[in-house]
Parts: structure tokens; C-alpha cells; sequence
């Protein structure tokens, strides 16, 4: 699996580019080394978000992992179509997404739904849905402490909504669920005491909830970049996601981790447009864009530099003009690949260096049936 090559194809003249290639035997290795570093499957709920896809939730089932993290109704419902126990939609329903919630939960009763808020109003909101519906929605606390991006700061207000939570009539107090991306130190030393710092809010309003005579919340936290730290918590699951296929940005970040690429992009030359120029069809379509250059890194193309990108095309300086061929064929690992998978309609399967299958990116979509 470590040989420079393992990436290649022997049959690539069949393959359209670009096109994402994954590497069941490389994503087995991260299954293996989430589950190594927790050694509780039970404190296991992976987040499907980077490749919604059945075959990769049922590659994990099949190791004994029964829950899982989501942040679309579509991946809830892919979830709920793998018969995955149990279901976290990180996300807080509002607007219409609130009644498809409900509409989730009663299609799919053998799994157990739970979602997030983080306000008195969506808690009213949810409160009058179950009510109406003759259900119990199952609530976590959505916790701030410290990326700013959703959730209620770890305070006195935390408190009174896990209270107000716990006695409605018609919700169920899960727990609280706590994202931390903000925390991303290249050293791991230093990411380790920042995640235990920025946690010891979230452990203070936990013994608040338990001085209210009021049952040990649960706790789901992190993402990719905590997850070797919140994993050492007996209480506490761990949610990461980028780790079932990893990227070039999290591995240059954190190669300390040891997770393996196992997506690949195949993408060929389409021109030499003047002296030292190459162009590939990698556009915007087709990669994240979002990240600063480089967005991928070629696994066999050095001295290269990405200059500039369009819907279709991605343009690098090259500086040994013998090799390259309008028409040859790269690999590269991309630097983001949540939003890269979601290009694509489907993953071309690869073992030994030959297709061997295609899986659905079923959950790409905003809506499947719900």
C-alpha cells in the first residue's frame, strides 16, 4: 500500500477525467486506526459528510460502528436507507427542514434520530412539531466554545435551555454535542492543550446539568483535528469524518495522524498552450476551490506550480517541458475533499490498480425522497 505507485491504473484509457478514484483497501486502514485510537466502537459516530456513501457507512457497520454524524436531510436519509442505528443530523432544522425532520424520523422507525439546537425558539418550534406529531424528538445542546459558527456559549444561558430541554413534555435531552474545527495547530502538542482548554467549559456546564438532579448529559465532540484527543475520553464520542479518505490539507496539517488518501483524482492534460505551461481539466466543477493554491497535489508531476483555475480548467507552470504530452494522464490527492466528492456522481472503485466497481454519491443531493 506504500509503494509510489499504488495509486495507477492499469486499464486508465477507460476512465473519463476527471474522475474521483477510491481505494476500498486504503479506506479499511482508516477505519481500522479510527477505531485502534478509541478502542470503543461504542464512542465511535463517524460524520458521513465527507463521502456520502452507503457502501463506506456499510464498510463501517460491517466493523461493528453503529452511529453516525450528518449534516443534510439527504445524508440522514442515506443513513436511514443503511438501516444505521443511530442517526445525528448536526445541523439545526430550521425553516421546511424542520417538518422534513419529522418526516424522517416516522419513515425510518428500526433507526434513532436525534438532531441539535441551540435557541429557545427552534426548541419552541420543535417542542409544537412533536406535540402535534404524537412524537418525542431527540435534542442535543449545540455548544460554542470558541469557532463561532453555531451553537450557545458554555454558560448560565446553556444551562437554563438544557433545563428548559429537559422538561418539555414532548423532546428528549440527549446530550450536548460540541464542534471544535476551529483548533487546528500544526503541532499537536499545542492543538492537544487548546482542545482541553476550550473543553473544560463544556465540562463545567456538564457538572452544572448533573447539580440540577437532572441525568450526566452525553457529549459528542470534535471533528478530524481533535479526534486523537477527544478519543481519550471514556464519557465523551468522537466525530470525526475527514478520516475515511483524508486529503492533502489535513495530512500536511497532521501527518502525525497516519491516515491514509484514499481518493485520488485522475485528470489529463487537455493543452500546452506557450513554453511552460500546462493545462488540466480540473476546474472549479471539478475540485474544491474554495482553498488557497495549491488545491491538489500531483503524486506524479514535480516542479509544478497551480497559477490559476476556471469552471473547467486548472493551469500550472511546469518547468521540464520533455516529459508532459497533451493527453497524459496525472493523479493528484486533493487538498479538500468533503466538497470535492460532492462533484461527483459517482467513485470509481479501484483494488490493485483496476476498476473494480462504481459507488453512488447518493447524498450529494440537497433531497433524496424527503
Amino acid at each position: 500500500m506504500q509503494n509510489e505507485s499504488w495509486y495507477s491504473l492499469k486499464n486508465h484509457e477507460e476512465v473519463i477525467s476527471p474522475s474521483l478514484l477510491v481505494y476500498p483497501d486504503r479506506i479499511q486502514h482508516n477505519i481500522e486506526l479510527m477505531i485502534s485510537m478509541i478502542g470503543d466502537v461504542n464512542r465511535l459516530r463517524p460524520h458521513v459528510k465527507t463521502y456520502k456513501n452507503a457502501n463506506i457507512i456499510n464498510m463501517q457497520m460491517a466493523r461493528g460502528i453503529k452511529k453516525f454524524k450528518c449534516a443534510t436531510i439527504a445524508e440522514a436519509e442515506l443513513l436511514g436507507n443503511c438501516n444505521a442505528p443511530d442517526i445525528l443530523l448536526a445541523m439545526q432544522p430550521i425553516g421546511p427542514n424542520a417538518q422534513r425532520y419529522i418526516e424522517l424520523t416516522k419513515k425510518y422507525p428500526n433507526s434513532k434520530f436525534s438532531t441539535i439546537v441551540d435557541n429557545e425558539t427552534m426548541l419552541s418550534i420543535l417542542g409544537e412539531l412533536a406535540e402535534v406529531n404524537d412524537i418525542k424528538i431527540h435534542l442535543w445542546v449545540d455548544i460554542n466554545n470558541g469557532m463561532n459558527r453555531t451553537g450557545i456559549a458554555p454558560d448560565k444561558k446553556a444551562l437554563e435551555l438544557y433545563i428548559q430541554l429537559y422538561n418539555h413534555p414532548h423532546l428528549v435531552a440527549e446530550g450536548l454535542h460540541v464542534y471544535d474545527g476551529h483548533l487546528r495547530n500544526t503541532n499537536s502538542k499545542i492543538r492537544e492543550a487548546e482542545c482541553n482548554t476550550a473543553f473544560e467549559e463544556v465540562e463545567l456546564l456538564k457538572k452544572s446539568i448533573e447539580d440540577q438532579d437532572i441525568p450526566s448529559p452525553k457529549i459528542v465532540a470534535g471533528g478530524s483535528p481533535t479526534f486523537p484527543f477527544h478519543c481519550k475520553r471514556k464519557n465523551v464520542e468522537s466525530s470525526p469524518g475527514t478520516t475515511l479518505l483524508w486529503d492533502i490539507g489535513y495530512g500536511a496539517q497532521f501527518p502525525e495522524m497516519n491516515f491514509l488518501p484514499a481518493a485520488i483524482l485522475i485528470t489529463r492534460i487537455v493543452s500546452k498552450p506557450t513554453t511552460g505551461i500546462l493545462c488540466f481539466d480540473l476546474g472549479h466543477k471539478s475540485i474544491a476551490p474554495e482553498m488557497p493554491f495549491p488545491r491538489i497535489e500531483f503524486l506524479d508531476l514535480e516542479h509544478s506550480n497551480q497559477i490559476s483555475q476556471s469552471e473547467e480548467h486548472l493551469v500550472v507552470e511546469y518547468d521540464d517541458l520533455t516529459i508532459p504530452e497533451v493527453g497524459d494522464v496525472h493523479y493528484a490527492i486533493p487538498k479538500h475533499i468533503c466538497p470535492t466528492v460532492a462533484k461527483y456522481d459517482t467513485l470509481t472503485v479501484v483494488k490493485d490498480g483496476a476498476i473494480i466497481d462504481h459507488w453512488k454519491v447518493t447524498a450529494r443531493t440537497h433531497k433524496l425522497t424527503i
